[in-house]
Order: C-alpha cells, then sequence, then structure tokens
C-alpha cells in the first residue's frame, strides 16, 4: 500500500516554529515565523509523529503493540492471531484472521489513503518466494547489483569468502586512493548479511578498518565479492510444518584479533532449520582465557535468546526452555555452577546473566564436538569444505535447488510455517 504524503499525518506534541515561506512572506509582519499545526517532511520529528499516529491507529482497531517489538503490532481473538509489522511507512500483513485482516486493511485504506500491493514479494532489499517447501528469502538483486556497483559483475568467483587462516592487521599495507569507497561497500555487504549470515564474519572483519582501510583489508573485502558473484541466489529456506522449537549454538575465538586481542563473539539461533538469528562480533574487552572468552559468547547469546522467547511468547507461540550448544567443557560448568574461582572473579557481573538463566530453567547448556560446533562459521576463516558443511547446517541454500518452486495457489494447499498461524503475508508499502 501506498500512503500519499504519509509524514504529514502526524500530529506535533510540542511547539515548532518555522520560517515564512519563500514566496509567501507576509508584508505587514515579515519579521513573523509560522508555527506549524502538523509535521512536515524534513522534520526530523516527523517519523516519530507518523508512527506515533500510526500506532494509535492500530491500538485503537484491537492490535496490541508488543513488549519484544515496538514495530510489532499483533490481535488475538479465539486462538487466532493477525500480524502487523510496521517499518517507517512500510507495513506487512499476516496472520490467520483473513476477514479482520481484510477489515484492517479497508481501514488503513479509508483512514490513510493507502493502495495494496498484494502479496509479498519484496520488502526493503528483500525477496520472498513462498515454494511448496516454505518460505525463501534472498537478497538476489541486492547482490547483482551490488557486484555491477563496483565493477565485479565478470569477476572469478570463489568458494569462500575469506582466505582461511588469513590474519589482517591495521595499518598495514599501501593506503588506498579512495577510502570512502571502501567503507560504501562494507556498508552495502553489511547490509547483505539480513540474509546471508554466511557473509557476517568476513564482513564483520572487514568493518573493523573502516577508519584506515589499506590495500590488504580491500583485497579482503574484494574476495568477499569475489565469493558473492558465485552465490548471489543463495539464501534461507524456512521450511513448513517444523516444531516450534529455537535451538542456539555459541562460539569464541580467543584472541583473534591480532591488533587488539579481543575474542571474536559468534553465536546462531535457528528455528526449525532457518536461522533467524545470527551474530559475529568481536568482544568489547580482553579474556584471560579460553573459557572467560566463551563464557561471554555465551552470555550474549543468552540475551538473544531471552529476546526471541519474549518475541515468540507475543505471538502466542511460547518454549519454556531453549538449549545452547557450547564446546567448551569449563564454559558450561562455569555457567551451571554458581561458584567462586579466582580464576575467574573479575569477569564483570553482567556476563553472570547467563548463570541466571540456566538455574531458572530458560537455557539448557549443552556440551558439543568442536566439530559439530555450528557457530565456528561466525568465529574464524575455514576450509572449503568445513565452510560448506557450517552453511547447510545454517538453512542457506541455493534457490534453483528447492524443489517444486512454483508458488502455492488456495487454502487447500497451505501448511504450516515453523509458526504454525502463519500465512503468506500483504505486502503494504507507504513510502
Amino acid at each position: 500500500m501506498d500512503v500519499k504524503n504519509a509524514f504529514l499525518h502526524g500530529e506535533l506534541d510540542r511547539d515548532i516554529y518555522m520560517d515564512q515561506p519563500q514566496g509567501f512572506e507576509s508584508k505587514v509582519h515579515p519579521e513573523y515565523v509560522c508555527k506549524l499545526k502538523k509535521a512536515l517532511y524534513g522534520l526530523k520529528q516527523a517519523p516519530r509523529a507518523w508512527y506515533g499516529k500510526i500506532a494509535e491507529f492500530l491500538v485503537q482497531s484491537g492490535y496490541r503493540l508488543t513488549a519484544s517489538d515496538s514495530s510489532l503490532f499483533v490481535k488475538h481473538t479465539g486462538g487466532k492471531m493477525a500480524i502487523v509489522l510496521v517499518y517507517v511507512d512500510d507495513l506487512i500483513l499476516t496472520g490467520d484472521l483473513t476477514e479482520e485482516i481484510q477489515c484492517t486493511k479497508e481501514n488503513l485504506s479509508i483512514r490513510f489513503q493507502m493502495k495494496e500491493l498484494g502479496e509479498l514479494k519484496h520488502f526493503l532489499g528483500l525477496e520472498v518466494e513462498k515454494t511448496k517447501e516454505g518460505m525463501f528469502l534472498c537478497q538476489q538483486k541486492y547482490a547483482k547489483d551490488l557486484l555491477e556497483t563496483y565493477g565485479m559483475l565478470e569477476c572469478k568467483p570463489l568458494s569462500t569468502p575469506m582466505e582461511p587462516n588469513i590474519k589482517l592487521r591495521a595499518g598495514e599495507g599501501k593506503d588506498l586512493e579512495n577510502p570512502r569507497m571502501y567503507r560504501q561497500l562494507v556498508g552495502s555487504l553489511i547490509y547483505l548479511t539480513l540474509t546471508r549470515p554466511d557473509l557476517a564474519y568476513a564482513v564483520g572483519v572487514a568493518s573493523r578498518y573502516m577508519q584506515n582501510p589499506k590495500k590488504p583489508h580491500l583485497e579482503a573485502v574484494r574476495r568477499i565479492l569475489r565469493y558473492l558473484k558465485g552465490t548471489t541466489d543463495y539464501g534461507i529456506l524456512y521450511r513448513k510444518g517444523e516444531r516450534c522449537q529455537v535451538t542456539g549454538y555459541c562460539d569464541a575465538d580467543y584472541a583473534g584479533d591480532c591488533d587488539t586481542r579481543r575474542s571474536t563473539t559468534g553465536y546462531i539461533f535457528s528455528l526449525g532449520t532457518g536461522a533467524v538469528s545470527w551474530c559475529s562480533k568481536r568482544q568489547p574487552t580482553v579474556s584471560l582465557s579460553t573459557t572467560e572468552a566463551e563464557y561471554r559468547a555465551a552470555a550474549m547469546a543468552a540475551q538473544e535468546s531471552t529476546w526471541l522467547m519474549q518475541l515468540l511468547r507475543d505471538l502466542h507461540q511460547p518454549i519454556e526452555q531453549v538449549t545452547l550448544h557450547c564446546d567448551n567443557r569449563s564454559a558450561v560448568c562455569l555457567a551451571e555452577n554458581p561458584m567462586f574461582h579466582a580464576r575467574t572473579k573479575h569477569i564483570e557481573v553482567h556476563y553472570h546473566f547467563l548463570r541466571e538463566k540456566v538455574l531458572q530453567g530458560e537455557i539448557h547448556m549443552k556440551l558439543t564436538p568442536t566439530e559439530e560446533q555450528v557457530a565456528d562459521i561466525f568465529t574464524k576463516s575455514l576450509s572449503t569444505k568445513k565452510f560448506e558443511d557450517l552453511r547447510a547446517q545454517l538453512g542457506i541454500l541455493k534457490k534453483a535447488s528447492i524443489q517444486e518452486k512454483s508458488v502455492l495457489r488456495g487454502s487447500d494447499k497451505e501448511a504450516a510455517l515453523p509458526l504454525s498461524f502463519m500465512k503468506f503475508p500483504t505486502a503494504i508499502d507507504s513510502s
């Protein structure tokens, strides 16, 4: 749906003044200013004012703003649900309350003069395809446009985004003629990781050198593009009928950063076989042992799992416990046993959030063999075989490999997605 002049619907909650518009100055009082009655485009308060207006409308329509996400509105009736997701002035409607969703669309059109765009296929650069196996998300067009923009459309593809065992350093190598281009390229790749967790580690490492990029850093980014060349149509498949259970893996690469000697945290959460949340991030402080680094990584993963559990509760799909896989026995013991130890007493208190969640039963720590640690793909560069194996375990597949891609038609052919209430959403573009 398109909203005409969306930001003009916002109501201001404070007095704001502007100069008299050019050509409309008062001849009697040319020194006067104008007091705004409503929000205008270009006003920094306009986006928030528009959000307040659309949120007020949805709440008055019986929707509830969820505690887990200020952009997510849910309405429950008789065991069924309608969902509205708001991103600035773009909306997605989904759920199994068909009549309620239709009524909401009609009311939105009356109140804000919207036009429906139909079944969701594109949203903020993401491509959504419904197949007989489930829902497939990718950014194929975005990836191809990125390669074309930076002259890599005809490059030779590679099998991994990062050379195995490579160690980049700050300040090494020749200066770049155009460091701004490096920052733009890395920023574009960061957005691509929305559906490509296999790129998260390589892009995360490249982003550490944004302030002063050198030639070796640019070569590393070009390797990411060469890997992207051969995987533009890869994405995440969320299969139908899978059990609504969240499983997590966490890992840390101890002192992996050559400049700061900080460790890298990596974690991944999957709903069914499809990844729904992941992270590859350098830790804020130096760890004194592998146990400490792994414990910090598990604590970060625990924060994310708590949010995921809250989100599922808001969607009336509650889960009692998340299984978190870790390949470090000492870190698992530290999380499960609230004991004082001279080697761990210095760890900041907020990291013991993990221990509290384990004692409450919300998280079950499970010791996993290193060779089965899926989160390895977020903490280090890997060999081709290992990388491809872990990539498949994340639910990342080539679009062409998904069998029977034809779009289903008719409610009798619908089957449950990982969340049983989900049907294919409707896109509303109000830009």
